[in-house]
């Protein structure tokens, strides 16, 4: 990128972004203004595509809303995108799950989750394993 770019838009850029990837289940928490007024609204789902980099940087949610797939595509940096959450972690293969738009039910938000519990006993059995120190 051209530095002089990178200069003008280094101010933009937001620091206080979770490191999310594909695969993961997150809550998008946006600004909403109606009006004079202004809420949060939450959208919550499965980020199948990251796209981009620095300020043009992009995200797309998925979530199955009354059997119909519904997908929002938010700008990283956007001064309109209150907070992020990572509500599940996962490991996938690919870069994009485009191949969840043609699921339908559970398959739809079938995603291999990180599975911390088998971490944890393997972690717990080995220091178990391990003889007393008096």
């Amino acid at each position: 990128m051209n530095p002089i770019i990178q200069e003008i838009t280094a101010p933009q850029l937001k620091t206080d972004i979770p490191a999310f990837k594909v695969g993961d289940g997150v809550r998008v928490h946006t600004k909403v203004r109606e009006g004079d007024k202004e809420r949060i609204q939450v959208f919550s789902g499965i980020v199948i595509a990251r796209k981009g980099y620095g300020i043009h940087e992009t995200f797309t949610v998925r979530r199955v809303s009354y059997g119909e797939g519904v997908e929002r595509v938010f700008p990283v940096n956007s001064p309109n995108i209150s907070k992020i959450e990572i509500e599940r972690e996962s490991q996938t293969m690919r870069a994009r799950l485009y191949y969840l738009r043609d699921r339908v039910g559970k398959r739809a938000v079938q995603v291999k989750e990180k599975r911390w519990v088998k971490v944890l006993g393997a972690v717990a059995a080995t220091e178990a394993a391990a003889p007393a120190k008096a």
